[in-house]
């Protein structure tokens, strides 16, 4: 009974704020000997520092922000938001909640982590006490830490260096350099890597703990952001080289793509899949609701929230047909059909890539034994079961996100919580960020080589060897947007990649379904549903005023902020 006090008195203090994000001093104190001599209460406490890092099973995902999805919410969550109507004074508003933003403004949670995972540092130095894996559970705060601290970076740049615990008001914070950041996660990495076991498989109750091939993807992820034009302007190619070293580091090893790419993202916790490297894990007793998030209302799954997670036409164009070629081409910024791919207006997602089955669900696609209807008759009288007429939480768009979404199998119900894992790092990334790296390189050889291995998984054609140049690059990037969909990557790759200001200033697209109800007829009209306006100073996210002003003006604003 005394330990269980106890262990709720660590909850109090883990989940307590002060008024200064950077300066945290709980307001219980227990006593600390009770704690760090006692090995459940310090594995309750390194359990509750995973919580640290955002997964993408919250109702608003990123893409919302970004032109993979539209949600048509009228209570400001919706598509565009975070490019029209954001500032320094109302960031934290807007994408920072566990349960509505999913933490897009990281700040206060990143900072709130930092200072947990500093004190755990020091207590694990300090105390004499000693179990058999203590040095593990370091290595793994470690992780933790260098994993919070790219959070921040790829969001705000540069931000304060914080290695140990302060009190309110000891001292003041000033930015460290985008470089200096990257160097001190490296050093987290390397300290962890020292003491954590190489890997877990999937099917191990430990998988989702730190690894040392975690903190290989993590360095890999990190330092290909490191070497992209946002923050290396001066493309300076020893940071590309590093970023193709660590993304190298994973290649030899053995994991391998999981052969069926829709059935990679719905299967349970604990599942046989060789492609995964970490994950955020969950259980039927503590399960996330992504399908009563992202599905419609024929499920009784208030959708969508106002179909919050609708994939956009934007995304949907942008899905090759099967033969490999683009079923668009663009000239001088308009849409125009490429002639050589095959596509039919009248029938626009025949003979896609399979990616696009396995991700959006559209007019007359077959789920959990129903076929989807999203017409509306052309007399504007009766409509579609699953048509946005039906309910405002079927998406605008016309389309359902289906990637990750349960199998024919399973039911789906508020009753169930699934047990999908959300993917932080998988081995498809890795080919990604190294394809990537060659190309930078000049190694475009390597580049499509690793681009095809991807596109053989879904059994599309290999990138012909005569593309080379901008049109790889194009391909590169397309390539990256079609495979990790919805997987958190989009709204930051279009940012680090300095193209935000041509994308981001595309309005969202949806589709018409016309049922002609003389004929039977169907027409496709594409019909804009978000105009959005992009400018230079939002690559990087307002740090709130509030934080600057709490550190006497000493951190220093992101630049027209």
């Amino acid at each position: 009974m005394k330990n269980l006090l106890i262990l709720a008195a660590i909850v109090i203090v883990c989940t307590s704020c002060s008024d200064d994000i950077l300066d945290i001093t709980a307001k219980d104190r227990i006593a600390d000997d009770a704690v760090w001599n006692d090995e459940n209460l310090i594995r309750a406490y390194s359990n509750s520092l995973y919580n640290a890092i955002p997964h993408g099973f919250y109702i608003h995902m990123f893409s919302k922000y970004t032109d993979e999805a539209y949600n048509s919410s009228p209570t400001g969550w919706g598509a565009g938001t975070l490019v029209s109507g954001y500032t320094a004074d109302n960031i934290t508003n807007v994408g920072e909640g566990d349960y509505w933003g999913g933490y897009l403004y990281y700040w206060n949670r990143g900072y709130e982590y930092i200072r947990k995972i500093n004190v755990f540092l020091q207590k694990m130095d300090e105390t004499s006490f000693e179990f058999e894996d203590k040095d593990k559970l370091v290595g793994e705060a470690k992780f933790l830490r260098a994993f919070i601290y790219f959070n921040l970076i790829e969001r705000f740049g540069g931000v304060p260096i914080v290695n140990q615990p302060y009190d309110l008001g000891e001292v003041t914070f000033t930015r460290n350099t985008f470089d200096e950041c990257v160097a001190f996660i490296e050093q987290d990495l390397d300290e962890a890597m020292a003491v954590l076991p190489e890997k877990y498989l999937s099917t191990d109750a430990n998988f989702g703990r730190g690894t040392q091939d975690a903190c290989k993807a993590l360095r890999s992820r990190v330092l290909l952001y490191a070497a992209s034009p946002l923050f290396n302007p001066a493309n300076d190619l020893n940071k590309w080289q590093k970023a193709a070293e660590a993304a190298e580091a994973l290649l030899n090893s053995d994991y391998t793509l999981y052969p069926d790419y829709r059935e990679a993202f719905m299967m349970p916790g604990g599942s046989e899949n060789n492609e995964l490297i970490f994950t955020r894990n969950f259980t039927v007793t503590n399960g996330h609701q992504a399908p009563l998030h992202n599905l419609n209302r024929r499920y009784g799954a208030y959708g969508g929230w106002w179909g919050s997670n609708g994939p956009s036409q934007n995304l949907v164009d942008d899905y090759d047909m099967v033969n490999g070629e683009p079923p668009f081409i663009y000239v001088n910024g308009e849409k125009t059909l490429n002639p050589a791919s095959g596509y039919d207006p009248d029938h626009p997602w025949k003979n896609r890539d399979p990616r696009f089955e396995a991700t959006v669900t559209h007019n007359l696609t077959i789920y959990h034994g129903d076929t989807m209807q999203m017409w509306v008759a052309s007399d504007g009288k009766t409509w579609g079961f699953d048509s946005y007429k039906q309910s405002g939480d079927n998406p605008r768009t016309n389309y359902v996100l289906k990637k990750f979404m349960p199998g024919d199998d399973v039911v789906i119900s508020w009753q169930e919580f699934y047990t999908n894992p959300w993917i932080y790092f998988r081995l498809g990334e890795i080919y990604l960020n190294y394809a990537e790296a060659m190309f930078e390189l000049g190694d475009e050889d390597v580049c499509r080589e690793y681009l095809s291995k991807i596109r053989e998984r879904v059994g599309m054609p290999p990138i012909p060897s005569n593309v080379s140049g901008e049109e790889l690059r194009k391909r590169l990037y397309n390539e990256r947007r079609i495979e990790l969909a919805f997987e958190s990557h989009r709204y930051f790759d279009v940012r680090r990649w300095k193209i935000a200001m041509e994308v981001e200033n595309k309005p969202i697209m949806g589709m018409d379904v016309i049922l002609n109800i003389n004929t039977g007829d169907t027409i496709y009209r594409e019909v804009q549903l978000l105009e959005r306006t992009f400018e230079e100073r939002m690559y990087l996210l307002p740090i709130a005023t509030d934080e600057i002003n709490k550190n006497e003006g000493s951190i220093e604003q992101n630049p027209e902020w």
